[in-house]
């Protein structure tokens, strides 16, 4: 079972997106947990301002807070960045482009560096874009490899948006052989994985496509993949 992983739907760092956090947070029991902002995908507005956003509304949450500031490929194999993961509770991708944040972070010195930190015990986060990156898969146009953290799962950010229908035809007709399962994720919703499973946290709801079908979960209900 996959533990410690955090597909938030968008919308991060505002109002209604606590509930998630904080469960995050409240796992790792620590005093005041170490959370690392990675703005990368936000390289089309202002990868700062989402920083300084972030490391402003975990630090309001009770954490110690920082951003790291991977804006390239370059940052992203440099070791002085990766060392930072090392003492990170929380790696935290933000929003923006999907496919410049693969594209950036694929078989770099920094993703070794979080999945070191995630085999040690932390937690991998990601909103919208953020999330879409770390399963298998990525639906962004076309049908992509992900950094395959999220084992056999496709993110979909945003879900309060998509029609469920066309969505579940869409997905028998296209998805990969290999796919479990697809997670429709509404903004400012979370779906965290713990040891017995994942939970739905926030305003929101989750679609879980498995095999042709959906289930919908709201917030506080927790649910397993029928594939196991």
């Amino acid at each position: 079972m996959m533990e410690r992983i955090a597909l938030i739907g968008g919308d991060e760092f505002r109002q209604g997106c606590e509930e998630a956090d904080r469960a995050i947070l409240n796992a790792i029991g620590a005093a005041r947990p170490k959370v690392l902002v990675v703005p990368t995908a936000a390289v089309e507005g202002s990868p700062s301002m989402a920083a300084a956003n972030g490391v402003r509304y975990f630090t309001d949450l009770g954490a110690d807070a920082e951003s790291l500031m991977v804006l390239d490929a370059s940052d992203a194999r440099d070791e002085g960045l990766a060392d930072e993961v090392e003492l990170a509770d929380v790696v935290y991708l933000s929003g923006g482009n999907p496919a410049y944040l693969l594209e950036t972070l694929s078989d770099t010195t920094v993703l070794r560096a979080m999945l070191d930190a995630h085999d040690r015990g932390a937690w991998i986060a990601g909103s919208s874009a953020g999330a879409m990156v770390l399963g298998t898969w990525m639906r962004f146009r076309t049908w992509s490899r992900a950094l395959d953290i999220a084992k056999r799962l496709v993110a979909l950010p945003h879900h309060e948006r998509a029609d469920l229908e066309s969505t579940s035809v869409e997905l028998v007709q296209n998805a990969p052989g290999d796919l479990a399962a697809a997670f429709g994720v509404d903004g400012r919703t979370g779906c965290l994985a713990f040891a017995d499973g994942w939970k739905v946290l926030g305003p929101g709801n989750v679609t879980v496509y498995e095999a042709g079908s959906w289930r919908k979960f709201s917030s506080g209900e927790s649910f397993s993949l029928e594939s196991g």
